[in-house]
């Protein structure tokens, strides 16, 4: 199995993604936005990580396909993108759960992207008839690009990549390269072997805190320049799997390639969170009046923890109904929360988003 020593420029790289894991836990986006753009980060992964493979669909086609009824009828690219759409959406159901990596959910995921296919392209690849060679040929010349590990060997290959990822104690973004590797080389199914590696790569990066909330595409960077990610993957190896690339000489090229490609998106990832939180608050302020404002300057300075309308009322001089429909702005546009008891509001407090926003959220408001 593919080994790396912890040179400088991997420790740098390494280094470089810890401190943008860190820039984007201090940036606070609501609920509404980051699901929107997390949609929009699967969208962008799923067009991404078809093109590598081929698929013809423009991103805005990949979107419409997306958002289109699932019961119609769809042809095979665009079955492709819903596919990959769907094993993401999966994929972070799992994340949530905090699901050990195993061979089932290799198993899964590459049923999620085969979805629809014949029933041999779904599962591990079984025995080859008489004089056929399992290979991975060259579209243009037909000659064999990659000839992967006998199937008999797949099931012992699987397991001690998934033991590795369950005992290792390799940071984090190293077991994702090597799963990425692993299981592009392994190439265990028939069909499906790329897409599955990069979705199960990212969910080793979400479930140990580097897949940035699900913002931003991490394919977008392997599809940027395809002819680079497979020539960094294939590291100038013989095509024969048991001719080096089970235990490659130089695995360096290939963790340097996907660290410097983690370390492009979360730095892109970076840009995107600060700049959507900003523009969130500055859009949120400009639909409130000027007594809503000036209620949520005064619950930002003295009211830290639950309050009721009948206090706020005595602090302004108003009555408790005008503070009541006030406080229904503020909750509508995500300051404030309702505490609920049997269906009917018994108290307010601030929002996360508003406690975590207040030193702004004072600035706009004078």
């Amino acid at each position: 199995m593919i080994k790396v020593t912890l040179n400088n420029e991997i420790l740098k790289y390494i280094t470089e993604i810890e401190k943008n894991r860190y820039k984007v836990s201090t940036v606070n986006i609501s609920l509404s936005v980051a699901n929107k753009l997390r949609k929009n980060s699967k969208k962008k992964s799923s067009y991404a990580s078809t093109k590598i493979e081929g698929n013809p669909l423009s991103e805005k086609q990949v979107d419409e396909v997306i958002e289109s009824d699932e019961r119609k009828h769809y042809l095979r690219p665009e079955q492709e993108v819903r596919n990959y759409f769907l094993a993401l959406n999966y994929l972070e159901e799992k994340a949530k759960k905090n699901e050990k990596f195993s061979k089932k959910l290799i198993l899964d995921v590459q049923k999620y992207v085969e979805k629809g296919a014949s029933k041999e392209k779904i599962g591990l690849r079984g025995p080859m008839p008489p004089g056929i060679l399992f290979a991975v040929y060259d579209s243009k010349t037909g000659h064999p690009d990659y000839i992967p590990p006998e199937y008999i060997d797949i099931p012992d290959l699987l397991d001690e990549l998934v033991e590795y990822v369950n005992t290792t104690d390799d940071h984090p973004l190293i077991v994702a390269a090597i799963v990425h590797y692993q299981l592009v080389t392994i190439h265990p199914f028939e069909d499906g072997n790329g897409r599955t590696a990069r979705l199960l790569s990212g969910y080793i990066l979400d479930i140990n805190g580097f897949g940035f909330n699900g913002i931003g595409s991490l394919e977008e960077y392997f599809a940027y320049d395809i002819e680079e990610y497979y020539d960094s993957i294939q590291m100038g190896l013989p095509s024969l799997y048991y001719s080096g690339r089970d235990n490659p000489p130089h695995p360096e090229i290939w963790f340097n390639y996907f660290l410097r490609m983690v370390l492009l998106y979360s730095n892109k990832v970076c840009e995107i969170s600060e700049s959507s939180s900003g523009e969130e608050l500055e859009g949120s302020m400009s639909y409130l009046k000027g007594k809503e404002k000036e209620l949520l300057l005064l619950l930002l300075k003295k009211y830290k923890g639950e309050f009721t309308p009948i206090e706020v009322s005595r602090e302004l001089g108003v009555t408790n109904k005008t503070v009541i429909n006030r406080l229904a702005v503020l909750v509508k546009i995500g300051f404030v929360e309702p505490n609920m008891v049997k269906e009917r509001i018994r108290s307010y407090e601030l929002s996360f988003f508003a406690k975590e926003n207040e030193k702004r959220i004072k600035k706009l408001l004078k």
